[in-house]
């Protein structure tokens, strides 16, 4: 058994590396709102890097395989695979980024307490925003792996916006690479999407961002072709290591949005949406409105 910290930032970094370097498996369910989904997981660790099979087990089959930073999602029933990069997701357990030093600008980190999750003793990690441009998170991990067993994130009100929860989970799983791999077979009348964007500096897009949000640093700058029938959308993504916000811009070709003033809602994604000339600004993320407010009021085009 591993040494036990502390300090609860210590804590963030044992979990963010247990997420990455350990072998494991098992179920766990993910509840937002009302909706409640189980998924199956395997995490696998060698000398050639991450490999990982997700496995929905509500609903409509799907697959989501990871070999080091290349995702691939299976949707058997469409008979399409999407291939994507990992940049940017924050899949659990690897809900933490690889340094968690940054986070105490932006959250105040205490320990909570020690509570039996998934059958296994789990240590409680705290973190408050210090503004209101972020919502809460609540980490219980395994005292003697440090994995992640459970990740609730908390609103302005205190209450739980989603949940991940393992039901059961097991440490240490022997390598093998054959659990890691799809169990679908991609036929010849399969579609396969690339979901890949190009990367493009802020500067050669013809958008500037004059707000800027305090913690929040630009992480991603793409373009991403979204559909095959439209034109590409430009894809930037801002974050503070937990919480991120994505904005997408695209011709808007007459579509409207719905919602007053342009918010919405999707599980625990907030949704803000503007016209800015012929084109359509889409701010979404797991943060309060205010934030995706400030971010959309201040994406200008550039002048000539």
């Amino acid at each position: 058994m591993a040494e036990v910290p502390t300090d609860p930032l210590n804590w963030l970094g044992r979990i963010s590396s247990a997420a990455h370097k350990l072998n494991y498996s098992g179920t766990f369910t993910y509840q937002s709102s009302k909706s409640v989904e189980t998924s199956r997981i395997v995490h696998m660790v060698d000398a050639t890097g991450e490999y990982e099979k997700l496995e929905a087990l509500d609903g409509s089959p799907r697959e989501v395989v990871r070999s080091n930073d290349e995702v691939q999602c299976f949707l058997p029933e469409q008979h399409l695979l999407i291939i994507d990069q990992s940049s940017t997701r924050r899949s659990f357990p690897a809900r933490l980024p690889a340094s968690a030093t940054s986070l105490s600008e932006n959250y105040r980190i205490r320990k909570g307490e020690v509570v039996r999750i998934a059958g296994m003793e789990s240590q409680q990690i705290i973190l408050e925003p210090k503004d209101a441009l972020r919502f809460g998170h609540q980490f219980w991990a395994d005292v003697n792996s440090g994995l992640l067993l459970r990740a609730r994130l908390i609103n302005e009100k205190g209450e739980s916006i989603e949940q991940f929860a393992f039901t059961e989970v097991h440490v240490g799983t022997p390598f093998d690479r054959e659990k890691v791999k799809s169990r679908f077979e991609r036929s010849p009348e399969w579609k396969v999407v690339n979901a890949r964007g190009s990367e493009v500096k802020v500067e050669d897009t013809g958008w500037v961002f004059r707000n800027t949000l305090p913690g929040y640093r630009q992480v991603v700058s793409v373009n991403r072709q979204t559909r095959a029938d439209r034109a590409a959308a430009y894809h930037v993504v801002f974050s503070d290591g937990l919480a991120a916000i994505s904005v997408f811009i695209e011709p808007s070709a007459g579509r409207s949005f719905a919602g007053p003033n342009g918010v919405s809602a999707s599980g625990a994604f907030n949704i803000f949406r503007r016209p800015v000339g012929d084109h359509l600004i889409t701010v979404l993320g797991e943060v309060p409105v205010q934030a995706l407010t400030r971010i959309a009021d201040g994406v200008e085009m550039r002048k000539k």
